[in-house]
């Protein structure tokens, strides 16, 4: 590979990760330009946290989110620093939270990796 080749890709590796600003004229707008950056398979998914939880005898941290699609889930454990005060903020707050996810079928509902707190 030339070295202009192995530096061009260097760079581009080295940038991964950095962050940018979104700017739409609606929260809609926000939305989709951040599901649009993600990849094609990714969608939006919005619930309330109902119950916070905080048990080390049984696992470790809980919480509990009723989804506006349907349905009820339930994490015990395996909830990150950053993700448990993302869940403090909107159960202190609104409750309200969303996932963007491309997971399938139920799996989004327990896919932390894009969790917001929401107003």
């Amino acid at each position: 590979m030339p070295k202009s080749a192995t530096k061009s890709t260097k760079k581009t590796q080295s940038t991964r990760g950095d962050g940018h600003q979104v700017r739409e004229t609606s929260a809609e707008g926000v939305e989709a330009t951040q599901a649009r950056e993600a990849g094609a398979k990714f969608d939006w998914h919005y619930g309330r946290v109902s119950r916070l939880g905080n048990f080390e005898i049984a696992g470790g941290r809980e919480v509990v989110i009723v989804w506006d699609e349907g349905g009820v889930s339930s994490q015990q454990g395996n909830i990150s620093d950053e993700e448990w005060d993302i869940l403090k903020l909107a159960f202190m707050s609104t409750g309200r939270v969303a996932i963007l996810s491309d997971e399938s079928g139920d799996n989004w509902r327990s896919d932390f990796r894009f969790l917001e707190a929401v107003r």
